[in-house]
């Protein structure tokens, strides 16, 4: 069947998006991309200064010394050597009450100190914890 004179021929690439107004959306990926950079610097940033905290405590023993006392071993590693650390020491009886208390000052000198601590109890422990340090 032949085309009237006049009548444009159909056009055999219509396309949809063009017909009806609709376009193509990427102006989401630069806005993405910048906050994918921003948050992945962020947690680079976090991971990074979290993972050297400032004062960390290390309990490496304790043994039973007496009936009233208990004997623990620890280290202290610190950022900043001239800092004075105050460490609070605990014992336990049989049913994890606290039995026993001091505070261990740690002079400026090293980074890294181990100390050999005997605390008092004033019944007989069976277990010692560090329970908190701090930069005083």
């Amino acid at each position: 069947m032949s085309m009237p004179q006049g009548t444009p021929e159909p056009d055999e690439t219509l396309d949809y998006n063009d017909r009806y107004g609709i376009t193509a959306r990427k102006g989401w990926i630069a806005p993405a991309a910048v906050l994918a950079i921003i948050g992945l610097s962020w947690t680079l940033w976090a991971a990074l200064n979290h993972s050297q905290p400032e004062l960390r405590s290390t309990l490496y023993s304790f043994e039973v010394t007496g009936d009233r006392e208990i004997t623990m071993k620890y280290a202290i590693d610190r950022r900043d050597p001239d800092a004075i650390v105050l460490c609070t020491l605990i014992t336990l009886d049989i049913d994890k009450n606290i039995v026993g208390q001091i505070d261990d000052q740690i002079l400026a000198g090293q980074s890294k100190v181990e100390r050999i601590v005997a605390i008092p109890a004033r019944i007989a422990p069976v277990s010692a914890r560090i329970a908190g340090c701090r930069i005083s």
